[in-house]
């Protein structure tokens, strides 16, 4: 009797043991540089995470570390995917400049109408052309661009000479080079540094969306917003990205899961959420009696007019490079063209 429980209550714990692995099997580290109230981390990165959780029954755990708490620096992210620092990461492609050449088609001035028909466009180029050459050393999870830029500043910005001997806190590679063409004295940096810069005066204003001025409280820190109405005078690429091996080492059925929630549509879901909460962002500067600058429609032609070298250079060397800016450029704006439409 006593070898017949003493086998039944092994065959028990054997049970809960196994019951235990398949509640929980796989747990991955989340990675970015926001803190985890901003909009992306609370509203997009959190929602994915959630979804897979409960897509696997539980199966998948997301550990969130917010805030570069897995240490590094914002441009360390994309590394720290490839090397397995982080499982999962969200960064700005910008960040690690010339890196990623051919997303740098969609941050182009004036190419961006809406962040959901961009982001839309955004993923289906990069199947075609990016997949296997910029992005060839991670699994991309999304990929999206924010809402239209807007240029927060400590005077303000009407015209394009407005921006001579301004310090102008740029996101990109592509961002840089138009506001330094424009007249700016452009500075890199990533975000999370523009509030500090801001204050000390490293910086005169900052360009970034409507979208993460809550978080990085710009409206108590300038007093003038330049936006363009309808027109996006910039946007910035996102990359979404999971460490290849640790995506290999998952069953087929946990794979299915991240696949699912990732892609065309989860990409859509980003940009157009980024730009829902533009609006959040515009009221505080309102309350603040911050000064909104909305331009007219032949202000915005004269910016249009001055941002034109900036994307036939780019065009010019990207081609010059090997990569076809031309068909880039004209691909992206057809696709863009075909989801803003609603096709």
């Amino acid at each position: 009797m006593k070898t017949t429980r003493t086998a039944l209550m092994s065959v028990l714990a054997a049970a809960c043991l196994s019951t235990a692995a398949v509640a929980q099997e796989v747990t991955l580290r989340l990675h970015q540089f926001l803190p985890a109230q901003a909009n992306v981390p609370a509203h997009i990165l959190d929602v994915w995470a959630e979804q897979v959780e409960a897509d696997s029954d539980g199966r998948i755990k997301i550990d969130r570390f917010p805030s570069m708490q897995l240490g590094g620096t914002p441009p360390q992210l994309i590394d720290q995917a490839i090397d397995g620092v982080a499982d999962i990461i969200w960064t700005v492609a910008g960040y690690t400049p010339g890196r990623f050449p051919q997303l740098e088609v969609f941050e182009l001035p004036f190419l961006s109408p809406d962040a959901e028909a961009t982001s839309r466009a955004f993923w289906e180029l990069a199947e075609t052309r990016m997949m296997d050459t910029d992005f060839a050393a991670f699994k991309p999870l999304g990929l999206w661009v924010h809402g239209p830029g807007v240029i927060h500043a400590n005077r303000p910005v009407t015209d394009v000479a407005d921006l001579r001997g301004l310090k102008l806190r740029a996101p990109t590679r592509t961002t840089t080079t138009l506001f330094t063409e424009l007249g700016a004295t452009a500075v890199g940096m990533p975000v999370p540094a523009v509030p500090e810069s801001l204050s000390r005066g490293v910086i005169d204003g900052a360009v970034i969306p409507w979208e993460v001025v809550p978080s990085l409280k710009v409206q108590e820190l300038v007093t003038n917003h330049t936006e363009f109405p309808g027109e996006a005078l910039y946007t910035t690429a996102f990359i979404f990205a999971m460490n290849q091996e640790a995506y290999d080492d998952l069953p087929a059925d946990l794979q299915a899961v991240i696949d699912a929630n990732s892609g065309l549509e989860f990409s859509a879901f980003a940009g157009r959420t980024m730009q829902e909460y533009d609006a959040p962002g515009r009221a505080l500067a309102q309350e603040a009696g911050n000064m909104i600058i909305t331009l007219t429609p032949a202000q915005v032609a004269d910016w249009r007019a001055a941002s034109q070298p900036t994307i036939d250079n780019w065009i010019a060397q990207a081609d010059a490079a090997g990569i076809d800016g031309t068909g880039l450029y004209q691909e992206a704006q057809a696709l863009i063209a075909k989801h803003a439409a609603g096709n």
